[in-house]
């Protein structure tokens, strides 16, 4: 099993940055990618973006592409979600998501963060 922590959201003015942390722990050789979800109120999750663990390639959503970056800390098995340029439709509870090397879906799911742009 892996259990996924995320810290660090909040509020922000639109156009400010934050940084989203997600740290993995427990069997993290089984994990293939991780990655970001956010769901607004009254919205559908959506995916945000990932990286794969071994390579570190990544991928965006549209809507976030050239603002977000995810960046890897191999030492600390964490993830961080680099915001920037925020605006208020990206105001929605992230989740840090884990998917395993066997089945490539998302397996693992963190507890979510609140992330608040305000205009």
């Amino acid at each position: 099993q892996v259990q996924l922590v995320e810290s660090g959201g909040g509020l922000v003015q639109a156009g400010g940055s934050l940084r989203l942390s997600c740290v993995a722990s427990g069997r993290t050789s089984n994990l293939f990618s991780m990655g970001w979800f956010r769901r607004a109120s009254g919205r559908e999750r959506e995916f945000v973006g990932h990286m794969v663990w071994s390579s570190s390639s990544t991928s965006y959503a549209d809507s976030v592409k050239g603002r977000f970056t995810i960046v890897r800390d191999y030492t600390k098995n964490t993830v961080y979600l680099q915001m920037n340029s925020l605006k208020p439709e990206d105001t929605a509870v992230y989740y840090c998501a884990g998917s395993s090397m066997a089945t490539r879906s998302n397996d693992y799911w963190g507890q979510g963060t609140q992330v608040t742009v305000s205009s």
